[in-house]
């Protein structure tokens, strides 16, 4: 399990607003009460980056948090970054080694030379967008597109960017971003990279079914990073909101736990 720290300060409750840094204050906490719960927490920049610089002092204490207290928790910087060579290799600085996150989201759509410069990183992953969870992914992500090179078969886009990637990294650092709410096409994804991690948001308030995406999803060494934000983080809005967050946490463990039994051999 992965939790998403999505900290919207208009969601948070309202007792913490008087403190110093009520984002900082909401993260510790639900860090605190869920960190024997889950492997990763996944940041999402933009709730940061929204409040300017306090975000940004927000997102350090954070990440210094996790990385002192809870060494052992995978985090992700989910930045969604990809740009020309030189600005990758400075997103990729600023991410993995300055913040010293352990891996950070990547869109492909530029190509390879934008997503090397964060592959240079030794003990560090890249999580490249694939097939995400949202409406408009159909909008280009599921529609069909000819490749010439590979023998001209119509591919979905998401297919090929599978398929072309493969040569970019390897499982030990690259995985993939697939949407719980896309659980049908996990069957031709794992035909494509069967021994890749799968970051798979979209399980809980976005609808994706944890049941479905373990059926076509994962592989024999489990190969699913699941990730749940909003069912978990904003589970209470007052004074006991950590525990409350705790409690949805432990469902969704358990019910992953019952599945790595009966599915991990």
């Amino acid at each position: 399990m992965c939790i998403g720290l999505d900290t919207d300060l208009t969601k948070i409750p309202p007792h913490l607003l008087k403190e110093e840094d009520p984002v900082f204050e909401f993260n510790k906490q639900i860090i605190d009460a869920t960190h024997d719960l889950c492997v990763s927490y996944k940041p999402n920049m933009a709730f940061y980056e929204t409040e300017g610089v306090k975000g940004w002092i927000s997102l350090e204490k954070t990440i210094n948090y996790i990385n002192e207290r809870y060494p052992d928790q995978f985090t992700i910087a989910d930045a969604k970054r990809g740009d020309i060579g030189n600005t990758s290799k400075m997103y990729a600085k600023a991410f993995l080694e300055k913040m010293d996150f352990d891996s950070i989201t990547v869109a492909p759509y530029m190509g390879e030379d934008s997503v090397s410069p964060f592959l240079e990183y030794k003990n560090k992953w890249v999580i490249l967008l694939a097939l995400t969870s949202n409406r408009g992914a159909s909008d280009f992500q599921t529609n069909g597109m000819i490749s010439v090179v590979r023998g001209g078969r119509v591919r979905k886009t998401y297919e090929y960017v599978l398929e072309t990637s493969l040569d970019w990294g390897n499982s030990d650092n690259m995985m993939y971003v697939v949407g719980a709410t896309k659980a049908e096409m996990f069957t031709e994804i794992r035909r494509i990279v069967p021994n890749h991690f799968l970051l798979v948001p979209g399980v809980g308030a976005q609808g994706g079914s944890l049941e479905e995406v373990v059926k076509y999803g994962m592989n024999k060494e489990c190969g699913l990073l699941v990730n749940s934000s909003r069912g978990i983080i904003y589970a209470g809005n007052g004074e006991d909101f950590a525990l409350k967050a705790r409690e949805e946490a432990l469902k969704l463990q358990i019910e992953m736990a019952e599945y790595l039994s009966t599915n991990i051999k």
